[in-house]
């Protein structure tokens, strides 16, 4: 089995460079913001990241293909990166700390491409956490300086912190009331939004996580961190991955409850 370490290097020099861009225009006063026809933000500093990533993809691993949320996909083959350039564009915006450039590297396998590789860098926060296939998953500095992660052991719905990141998708999506349920049956319930509970979920500071709409660059990389570290991460369909166009994580004691709470029938 491959080791994808040296991926996972790159993948580091990648954030590097990203980290060293968005953190430039972070609470600049003349950055320029528009409104994509999804009537989502993006920034100049969205756009300037995943250029300069796909920059450097392009001289270090010319074979592989690149998915981008603002510019699409380029190339084929067995080996896709999968890049978010700022998740968490609305706080970039307006000076909240709380976004990160998410960098993920999939390969086709059965059942479709599986992420082997994820960085998730959140430099306004000083936080950095990542993952590679088989190597378990870490927070640190940097990949000489780092920490193991570790889901949190909770078996009790009634003693689990649950993370999310709005109602309204809920309540768009018609599970308002299910979602609901199960924040009653929580012990507690906050909204961080973005990336973070996923991490918060791989460190074992959360226990659980659920969002009703998502797109692939949003998960490739928390998945696998959320994976490396013993959790779970499906779709709210039970689907392992990141390709159901919404996501539940845990640390995978709590996953069937999960699910089931936000599927039930009434």
């Amino acid at each position: 089995m491959p080791d994808y370490l040296d991926d996972l290097r790159l993948a580091h020099v990648l954030a590097d460079a990203a980290d060293a861009a968005t953190m430039d225009r972070f609470k600049a006063l003349d950055l320029k913001v528009e409104t994509k026809p999804d009537m989502t933000p993006v920034s100049e500093a969205d756009k300037a990241a995943e250029e300069l990533i796909r920059g450097q993809l392009q001289r270090a691993r010319p074979r592989d293909a690149i998915l981008g949320e603002e510019y699409g996909i380029e190339g084929t083959g067995p080996r896709r990166w999968v890049i978010d350039p700022i998740d968490g564009t609305k706080n970039y915006v307006r000076g909240v700390p709380v976004w990160a450039t998410l960098i993920a590297l999939m390969e086709a396998a059965e059942g479709g491409y599986q992420p082997v590789v994820g960085v998730v860098s959140a430099p306004a926060l000083g936080r950095r956490w990542w993952a590679a296939k088989g190597h378990g998953a870490y927070t640190g500095r940097s990949l000489s300086s780092a920490t193991r992660l570790h889901v949190s052991r909770v078996s009790k719905l009634s003693d689990a912190s649950f993370a999310y990141s709005s109602l309204s998708g809920w309540e768009e999506r018609g599970r308002l009331d299910e979602f609901l349920d199960l924040t009653r049956e929580v012990w507690r319930t906050r909204a961080y939004g973005d990336f973070w509970p996923y991490m918060m979920v791989a460190e074992g500071s959360v226990d659980l996580c659920a969002e009703p709409e998502l797109s692939l660059w949003d998960m490739a990389a928390t998945a696998i961190v959320v994976t490396e570290a013993g959790g779970a991460f499906t779709g709210l369909d039970g689907r392992p991955g990141p390709h159901s166009g919404d996501a539940a994580a845990s640390n995978g004691l709590l996953h069937d409850e999960l699910l089931a709470y936000l599927n039930r029938q009434d």
